[in-house]
């Protein structure tokens, strides 16, 4: 099954935490959470622990992403975890990758195993896709 939708972020917010012992490298890393909300046939919101290695001047970098989500797939309700990430060189997306943590799901959404990926428009409006089983 497949189901798309939109998000918007709704809060990114840059911790403290940072990768000990000290490394220094021409990219710094850095960790924030990020709250998302999501319409369409996603509907819901997420709480994800994002790190990433990026260079604000060339907007060059890669991040990993860890998401707990609660809301509904086509209309059926629950929740999961999935992690992404990808790389890019300011205008590009390469590199990605983006699952379904297998036995993370609850309620109607128990048993759901998958994959998917991330999109951002010219516009900026950006995109999810979820292709799933639930098993």
């Amino acid at each position: 099954m497949r189901a798309a939708g939109t998000f918007t972020v709704t809060a990114f917010v840059p911790t403290e935490l940072v990768p000990e012992p000290a490394v220094t490298t021409g990219t710094p890393v850095g960790v924030a959470t990020i709250e998302k909300t999501f319409e369409g046939e996603v509907t819901g919101r997420s709480s994800t622990l994002f790190t990433a290695a990026y260079d604000q001047a060339s907007g060059t970098g890669t991040y990993v992403a860890m998401e707990s989500f609660e809301g509904a797939l086509n209309g059926r309700a629950g929740t999961f975890n999935f992690a992404h990430s990808a790389t890019t060189s300011g205008s590009d997306r390469t590199a990605e990758f983006f699952v379904v943590v297998p036995t993370s799901g609850t309620g109607e959404l128990s048993g759901i195993t998958g994959a998917g990926g991330l999109a951002i428009d010219e516009d900026g409006t950006h995109r999810i896709w979820f292709d799933y089983d639930l098993g």
